[in-house]
């Protein structure tokens, strides 16, 4: 199967949105492969420890918001 890493990270960031608080923070429940991608993409924190959460960037929390409202708005 081919499967295209991009729209996976953007599905991700869409679901980081819903559990946002702290106005940057969002719980870090996903494959590793995804979170190390995005933060090769510069959209969080280094994704490495023991914290349950990531911080998102500038440029991370408005993808996450645009892509929510991409795949869920009606």
């Amino acid at each position: 199967m081919n499967i295209d890493e991009d729209k996976i990270d953007e599905a991700a960031m869409a679901l980081m949105y819903l559990t946002l608080h702290d106005s940057c923070r969002v719980w870090k429940q996903l494959d590793w492969d995804i979170t190390n991608r995005l933060y090769e993409k510069g959209l969080i924190s280094d994704p490495a420890g023991k914290a349950k959460s990531l911080v998102l960037t500038e440029q991370g929390l408005e993808q996450s918001e645009q892509f929510f409202k991409k795949l869920f708005e009606k």
